[in-house]
């Protein structure tokens, strides 16, 4: 089993820190945070520039003579915390991080990069080349989207198109069709919309047509345009729950003798 080495120094510096400055202000009162710093700055100070009997130099002359000399400038920049990590570029050219999406050049569509966030930037790397940087943004769901980064002509791209998620969404039905036009409308660009269409209509892959479809009227109806709104009425089954409040409120109002009618008003 190891032990530490410097053990006992470190505990024998607290114990001078102890004797030397706090007791000699245990019995002094501040008023302010700046003016205690300003009394132990002082009596540390002192205790510095003491000798120590064993060696007879002070830790100041000691630090003059040994360290100082050792020492290198700072980095002219303060140290950044960054957090690594690795991404996939999908089929709108921008990946994901903290729910937030980041576009790179179109040419490394499906290609693996790494992320490299601080405070202030997101900085995307491909074989170790730094392909992207964008201010670190907090808005869930929203898109940084660099103009030099999108394809030429704005509108192909490989495979992909807003006309072939139409042509997809059709096959199950016109209000899938219907939804997945209003999801490309609600971007400015979109390309920045792919990623959502996809999410919807691989839906079908769990959920039969007459399911999306159901779904798909409910989100029209209720301006749902979003992949995670989609995802929460189906696991939820908010629009069966939809139909059958519907169909509770046509039995109440079938026709009898209680209902009066409008033209009982006139």
């Amino acid at each position: 089993m190891r032990k530490p080495r410097d053990k006992a120094k470190a505990e024998s510096g607290v114990q001078n820190v102890e004797r030397w400055i706090l007791a000699r202000l245990r019995n002094q009162r501040f008023f302010s945070l700046a003016e205690l710093n300003q009394a132990i700055r002082k009596l540390l100070d002192e205790l510095n520039s003491k000798p120590m009997a064993h060696i007879g130099r002070s830790r100041r002359e000691l630090f003059e003579m040994l360290d100082r000399p050792a020492l290198k400038p700072l980095p002219p920049l303060r140290y950044e915390y960054a957090i690594w990590k690795k991404a996939r570029v999908n089929v709108d050219y921008h990946i994901e991080f903290e729910k937030h999406y980041y576009s790179v050049p179109h040419t490394l569509l499906r290609q693996d990069v790494f992320v490299r966030a601080t405070e202030r930037t997101v900085e995307i790397f491909f074989k170790n080349q730094r392909v992207a940087a964008h201010p670190h943004s907090k808005a869930h769901g929203r898109h940084s989207t660099l103009r030099e980064h999108m394809p030429s002509s704005h509108q192909y791209y490989h495979d992909w198109s807003a006309e072939r998620f139409i042509r997809w969404a059709e096959k199950h039905g016109p209000h899938t069709a219907q939804l997945i036009q209003s999801v490309l409308n609600t971007k400015e660009h979109p390309e920045q919309a792919y990623r959502a269409c996809m999410g919807i209509l691989k839906f079908s892959d769990k959920y039969d047509r007459e399911r999306l479809e159901a779904v798909c009227s409910y989100a029209l109806i209720h301006e749902v345009y979003t992949y995670r709104g989609i995802r929460n009425i189906l696991e939820n089954q908010l629009d069966k729950a939809d139909l059958d409040d519907r169909a509770m409120q046509s039995a109440l109002l079938l026709p009898h003798a209680n209902i009066r009618g409008k033209d009982y008003y006139h």
